[in-house]
């Protein structure tokens, strides 16, 4: 009898998600949890406010700013040299690609694809990416809780094309295991339980894509 492939702890754990689905609140939680490098996404882009107020011509130098903030940000990172080292990121470099393809022009696109394929290939691929996932009325609800003034001029369209983009793009992921979190029905702020669960899971193998809900769930208000 073989035996049972031993389990290789995680070390580089990414969430992704659409906007306000709760991705920075549970990499806090598991950064803390597991006592690990907490690696935050760009929050001061100079060009995001003028592209939410529709500015022409904002959306390119909007996304070219993420490219390689984030660029610089993963590639210092340096895996190899602390391999005992914890990764807790609230989102993936391929997150940069799924906001170009909503926002750019087919000129501008060209432009942006060259850039992206020479960077992302010096890119550290996670081994474990959490997929939060939220209905756009329940995103728009929290938009609203969260009160980021230009975000009120995020539109309900807009708020559905990302939504879809993603599912789009996370059903046809490949590139590392997922975890995938319907976020309606869980609370991992107010609900111990829920954390618990996902930290419980965390400790076993993701293989592939799976689904996380924790027993005994209740929608979150």
């Amino acid at each position: 009898m073989s035996k049972p492939e031993a389990f290789e702890p995680l070390h580089f754990v990414a969430i992704e998600g659409p906007i306000r689905v709760g991705k920075t609140t549970l990499a806090d939680l598991l950064a803390e949890r597991l006592h690990a490098l907490r690696i935050r996404d760009v929050e001061d882009n100079p060009f995001l406010e003028p592209f939410y107020r529709d500015k022409p011509g904002a959306a390119f130098p909007a996304q070219f700013y993420f490219l390689m903030q984030r660029f610089k940000q993963l590639r210092s990172l340096d895996l190899a040299a602390h391999p005992d080292r914890v990764i807790i990121s609230d989102y993936i470099f391929e997150k940069d690609k799924i906001f170009a393809y909503l926002n750019l022009n087919d000129a501008e696109l060209q432009v942006y694809n060259q850039y992206y394929e020479i960077l992302a290939e010096q890119m550290p691929i996670p081994d474990l990416v959490i997929y939060l996932q939220a209905k756009p009325e329940a995103l728009k609800k929290r938009i609203g809780k969260k009160n980021v003034p230009f975000e009120h001029r995020i539109s309900q369209d807009y708020l559905e094309s990302v939504v879809t983009a993603y599912e789009h793009f996370f059903f046809h992921y490949k590139s590392s295991d997922l975890l995938v979190i319907e976020t309606s029905e869980i609370d991992f702020v107010d609900r111990n339980e829920d954390l618990q669960q996902l930290l419980h899971r965390l400790s076993q193998p993701v293989k592939g894509t799976q689904y996380f809900l924790p027993l005994g769930s209740a929608p979150a208000d």
